[in-house]
């Protein structure tokens, strides 16, 4: 035991060993709600999957393979052994990647503008040019209550049937119309 720590502790696994350290504490603080793993790792060519997972396995496997390197290696080599041993975990991790992707899928694509084309239900007492709020329901059936507005002279009461056809980004709310089904 006392082996495998001198070799942790020593040129050039101590690099990675210190970055493992930063990896526990970086983990520890997720888990208490610190930070959250929620970034991508794009900008090295390791996309898909949150940050902390990815560096957290690139700098495991680099401890790892620079752990036996530093024992295989020749006294002469291990100047090469932190920088192969970051280029093959770079590698091992790019494959790894592939099935992560499917654990991880893409975001909530959802935006205000998917309710533009719906119908809603007035659930203020009147909406005006001025004020008035609607329930939406999504297309997954949720519903929302969101900040409608009319044009014109359109006033519509509670329980009023309205078509959602615009959405004012810098208002922060939904131009409605007046809307009558077809039943």
């Amino acid at each position: 035991m006392t082996d495998f720590f001198t070799i942790a502790l020593s040129f050039p696994t101590v690099i990675f060993s210190f970055l493992l350290v930063v990896v526990a504490v970086y983990w520890l603080t997720v888990i208490t709600g610190l930070f959250e793993a929620d970034d991508d790792a794009t900008w090295l060519g390791l996309g898909g999957v949150p940050a902390g997972v990815t560096l957290s396995l690139l700098i495991a496997l680099a401890w790892l393979l620079c752990l036996i390197g530093s024992v295989l290696a020749p006294a002469g080599a291990l100047i090469a052994v932190p920088f192969a041993a970051a280029a093959l975990a770079w590698l091992a991790v790019r494959g790894l990647l592939t099935p992560l992707r499917r654990l991880f899928p893409d975001g909530d694509t959802r935006s205000r503008g998917d309710f533009v084309g719906q119908m809603c239900v007035i659930r203020t007492g009147t909406a005006t040019p001025d004020f008035g709020q609607a329930e939406v329901t999504a297309a997954d059936g949720s519903s929302a209550v969101v900040q409608v507005r009319t044009t014109g002279q359109d006033r519509l009461a509670r329980g009023d049937n309205a078509l959602i056809f615009e959405y004012d980004k810098d208002g922060e709310f939904f131009w409605v119309m007046p809307y009558e089904s077809g039943h």
